[in-house]
């Protein structure tokens, strides 16, 4: 890899940018440059932000007025980011922006998407004017919100968070059920979009009461437009027993729904794993026994995401009570990127499509989940933090890569890194150290690197009065701690590898 690649700006740099709806910064700005760029920067996309800006660097003369008119002035550099794409990241570039996007155009089960991303069944995609809206915006195809004949009855509130330093949120829960319209309701919006939007999918997730009612739901969605139908197995808030998460616990019951939907449509059949499970090849055998031509994974993890210490109540609070709920949010990513892997390792489902989800909040998010064998990914978490707005990044991100890279389409992507995988440590290489490296020119001397080494590692650096770090190399171990606690990216791993004494 072009060490270049590494050249880039991260959130920590406009970490009090709040992504502004109708940005007061574009306003003041003869370019309209700062808060498109901004969000770029935010959602790790800085190397196409920085090809997509001038030859010149247009903030070079100016005195920052988008500075001064920021919600938060004075705590964003915005002169300084754009400075930086312009004049350090866009002259290492090696190709321009691509002219389309034509290596996006993937498929699901081989119904054609424009680009992989699309929106998971959730709110983001429960009614005809949010579907357009995301559609209007670039997004391929939808999941919608899960179609039921149930009474649903939602609790308020129904939603909490963990949040970062900077405010944002890392991980997120939902007591949220499925969709409260009627299915007649559902139906129309399905026409609607399709009449409107006929190169985008539909994906119609449904959950049914009994068997017979999951195959009534497939049938009637794919008369109305659907086209793909996603077996919701695996919702864990369902306030009746039977039903969401407690149907892909049973692999008999993910099997019979599976082949019944199958039996009562012509369209391809996506079954929605839980992740509460410590496997789910079970789940997934099943479904495939029932005839589904892929899978989707993962749904929400069952979660409480704390309690109020002086009311002792979880959160959400409702009336006093609470309830274990869906966790998702970039914080859930390892466990989806985990059991993705998982059902792509095994041969036989080698060519079995998995619509991946969990975490997703950039276009390098995505791009792990197809790197470990994901043929499409489906988002909600950073939509509901982000907005629709986000598809421009996760588009333009991957777009570029692929092209830097000169992959010529997603399948020459797809599974590249699944086997670097392996389900155990017992097959990794032990007999060298691969010893850190220090830049002091970017080093600051703050020490956190000995304090989590002295008493987190080995014990390894010396931190004396001119406040540069120093390797001992008698006790280093190479555990890489000290390279995940640096804040200004000034731990970098050796080039070579140094066999253990």
């Amino acid at each position: 890899m072009n060490m270049n690649y590494y050249n880039e700006l991260t959130r920590s740099e406009i970490l009090y940018c709040l992504m502004c709806q109708d940005a007061p910064c574009d306003k003041v700005c003869p370019h309209a440059l700062p808060g498109k760029t901004l969000q770029s920067i935010w959602l790790s996309n800085s190397r196409a932000a920085a090809a997509a800006l001038p030859d010149d660097n247009p903030c070079k003369d100016c005195d920052a007025p988008c500075e001064k008119v920021c919600v938060r002035p004075g705590k964003v550099s915005i002169k300084r980011s754009l400075t930086k794409l312009c004049e350090e990241i866009k002259p290492s570039l090696e190709i321009s922006q691509p002219s389309d996007e034509g290596l996006l155009r993937t498929e699901i089960c081989g119904v054609p998407l424009e680009n992989p991303f699309l929106l998971s069944s959730s709110v983001v995609a429960s009614t005809y004017e949010m579907c357009a809206r995301a559609f209007e915006a670039g997004w391929a195809g939808a999941a919608f919100k899960t179609i039921c004949s149930f009474d649903i009855h939602e609790a308020s509130p129904r939603f909490s968070a963990i949040k970062g330093a900077g405010g944002d949120i890392t991980g997120f829960k939902n007591i949220e059920q499925l969709s409260n319209h009627s299915v007649a309701e559902n139906m129309e919006i399905f026409r609607r979009l399709k009449a409107k939007y006929p190169a985008k999918v539909i994906i119609a997730s449904i959950m049914g009461k009994d068997a017979e009612e999951w195959g009534e739901l497939a049938k009637l969605c794919e008369e109305n437009g659907a086209d793909v139908i996603e077996l919701n197995l695996s919702c864990p808030n369902m306030s009746e027993e039977g039903y969401g998460s407690d149907i892909g616990h049973v692999p008999a019951l993910v099997e019979e729904y599976t082949r019944i939907a199958k039996e009562n449509c012509h369209l391809p059949v996506l079954a929605k794993l839980t992740p509460n499970v410590e496997s789910v090849i079970p789940q997934t055998e099943a479904a495939i026994r029932g005839g589904a031509d892929g899978v989707a994974a993962i749904n929400t993890i069952k979660s409480i995401t704390g309690v109020n210490i002086h009311t002792y109540v979880a959160a959400p609070s409702v009336a006093g009570k609470s309830a274990s709920g869906g966790y998702s949010g970039n914080a859930v990513k390892p466990v989806a990127l985990r059991f993705v892997t998982e059902i792509a390792q095994d041969i036989k489902y080698k060519n079995l499509h998995i619509s991946a989800m969990g975490g997703i909040e950039t276009w390098r998010d995505a791009l792990e989940f197809i790197l470990l064998g994901a043929g499409s990914v489906q988002v909600t978490t950073s939509v509901m933090q982000y907005g629709y707005r986000i598809i421009d990044d996760l588009k333009s991100g991957l777009n570029y890569y692929m092209a830097e890279k000169g992959f010529r389409s997603l399948d020459d992507v797809r599974g590249l890194a699944l086997e670097t995988v392996s389900d155990t440590t017992n097959e990794l290489e032990r007999d060298t150290v691969l010893f850190p490296r220090f830049n002091h020119d970017k080093c600051i001397g703050c020490g956190r690197c000995y304090i989590s080494c002295m008493d987190g590692g080995h014990q390894a650096i010396v931190f004396g009065k001119d406040r540069r770090p120093k390797l001992d190399g008698s006790k280093c171990v190479g555990c890489h701690l000290c390279i995940l606690v640096c804040h200004e990216d000034a731990i970098r791993p050796a080039k070579k590898r140094v066999r253990k004494h």
